[in-house]
């Protein structure tokens, strides 16, 4: 299969590069900025993904059986600094790619977050829960997820993924990747003892997702995230642990939601999702959180600090 994927060097983006390519598939990757090599890439192709005419050109040219679209801005905070990029990525490049697959009648998976959701249940949120975001990032989600489903609802799978974890290209976007850096700069990661998230690695994700393209019996929107619920500070003494990193060596503050109002006001508290119906039915496993720190590397730019402690 023909497979154009956005945000290839991103850490979603590069994990299915490589899982794609190991069923056989044909995956042609849009990056940014990003000069380095994209393992499992068989083209990489610099693209502003702003410029609505030079993304349609490309995906006529390349007439791909299959979109993915794995870019976004991602982050709530540079979503509020520049809301107008954001907007850019987060709706008018989904929207973009939903009418090209229909135009082509090309199977496209686009990710949203459980961040769609206030996380103020205590039950976990089904694919059917009525969306409720507090925050801009996860307004434009949820916009993205209806304006999908209105221009390709015969072809678009969405998936509201969670915390993703893993190694990154450039060894800075995942959640140890993250600590490690905070600890080798002698710094105090702050996290929160009240937020929980149910996590799963960028592997994972994309080894479903591929599972999800050669299926064609699957369509509309669903969730995916690993099998624990867990809070972003036992998350966080959890790969410190694993990496046997002492106390001092590797200080966590914890902090409160219920202590910073702002904060409360635009983080989900508790976004626990059911994956049902998905789990179960796939081959692709659930990852527990053990699974997950068994994949982690420590970043190439924290060795030194890490083997000196």
């Amino acid at each position: 299969m023909k497979i154009l994927l956005t945000g290839a060097s991103g850490l979603v983006g590069s994990a299915f590069a490589q899982a794609a390519t190991r069923r056989g598939h044909h995956v042609i990757g849009l990056v940014g900025a990003y000069t380095g090599n994209v393992p499992g890439l068989a083209e990489k192709r610099p693209l502003d993904l702003t410029n609505e005419a030079a993304l349609t050109a490309v995906v006529l040219e390349t007439f791909p059986e299959a979109i993915v679209n794995c870019a976004a801005v991602a982050e709530p905070g540079q979503c509020d600094a520049d809301p107008a990029r954001a907007q850019a990525l987060n709706v008018a490049l989904p929207e973009q790619l939903a009418r090209l697959a229909h135009h082509l009648s090309a199977k496209l998976i686009h990710l949203s977050s459980e961040q769609v959701f206030d996380g103020t249940s205590a039950e976990a949120y089904t694919v059917k829960s009525p969306v409720k975001p507090i925050n801009l990032y996860a307004r434009q989600k949820a916009e993205s997820e209806r304006l999908v489903l209105a221009a390709a609802p015969a072809l678009a799978i969405t998936l509201r993924v969670p915390l993703l974890s893993g190694n990154s290209l450039g060894a800075q976007r995942s959640i140890h990747e993250r600590l490690f850096a905070a600890w080798a700069a002698g710094q105090t990661p702050q996290v929160y003892t009240d937020e929980f998230r149910q996590p799963c690695t960028a592997g994972n994700l994309a080894e479903l997702m591929v599972e999800l393209l050669e299926r064609n019996d699957v369509r509309g929107v669903f969730h995916w995230a690993g099998a624990e619920l867990l809070s972003r500070h036992e998350i966080a003494r959890r790969i410190r642990t694993h990496f046997k990193l002492s106390d001092s060596a590797a200080p966590l503050a914890a902090i409160t939601r219920a202590g910073d109002p702002r904060a409360a006001s635009k983080r989900p508290a508790r976004l626990g999702l059911d994956l049902k119906p998905l789990a179960g039915v796939v081959k692709t496993p659930l990852e527990t959180f053990a699974a997950q720190l068994d994949q982690f590397i420590i970043p190439p730019a924290c060795r030194a600090w890490y083997f000196s402690v």
